[in-house]
């Protein structure tokens, strides 16, 4: 079994275009910024951003993708990690209280919910976008490149391998994520992913 990391992370700088976008305003009104506002407010201090990550060798007969002791058949997969000898798969999560937060507001402010569920997208996709750069940035420095980031439920790699990632991550003791028998992570805001790594 590879050794499973563990980083935490300071918040990425929100984007408020990218967070309007997920909550389908694009051309927002003053109240709509206003309730923007008073989101941001509500869920700074209410966020983790954690990682928990190891690097595997990889093979390739094929379609099928061997990743440390995570073996599937996705073209998709395959195509991405065309050329790569090793992949680094990880879990990234922003922490359960988010999660309240949107229940919370869920019945007695819709509209504040839906505001606090783009927060919560555009704050995942920064944190894996935060990692995902790291990653570039240290194996530039090796004369290597990555192929983008790819997770399970993408064109054609079963949703199901999450439960692999599961196993191979140890994500509940590593960052307290947990998989249900439907492949619902909780926290919600939550992502796994395969990043390649090849040669430059």
């Amino acid at each position: 079994m590879p050794a499973v990391n563990v980083k935490n992370y300071q918040a990425p700088p929100f984007d408020r275009n990218e967070i309007l976008r997920y909550a389908g305003a694009r051309s927002p009104s003053p109240e709509i910024e206003n309730l923007l506002d008073e989101c941001l407010n509500l869920v700074r201090g209410e966020t983790a951003y954690r990682v928990c990550f190891t690097q595997a060798p990889v093979t390739r007969e094929g379609d099928t993708v061997n990743i440390g002791f995570i073996k599937t058949n996705s073209k998709n997969l395959a195509k991405r990690l065309e050329n790569c000898d090793s992949a680094v798969v990880f879990a990234a999560t922003l922490g359960i209280k988010l999660d309240r937060l949107i229940l919370k507001y869920g019945a007695a402010a819709p509209s504040k919910a839906l505001m606090l569920q783009a927060i919560g997208a555009e704050r995942i996709e920064s944190l894996c976008n935060l990692f995902e750069a790291e990653i570039a940035q240290k194996s530039e420095e090796r004369n290597r490149k990555i192929a983008p980031r790819f997770s399970p439920g993408y064109g054609d790699l079963p949703i199901f391998l999450q439960k692999d990632i599961f196993l191979m991550l140890d994500c509940p003791k590593s960052i307290g994520l947990t998989l249900n028998d439907s492949m619902l992570m909780s926290p919600s805001k939550s992502v796994t992913a395969i990043i390649g790594l090849k040669n430059a």
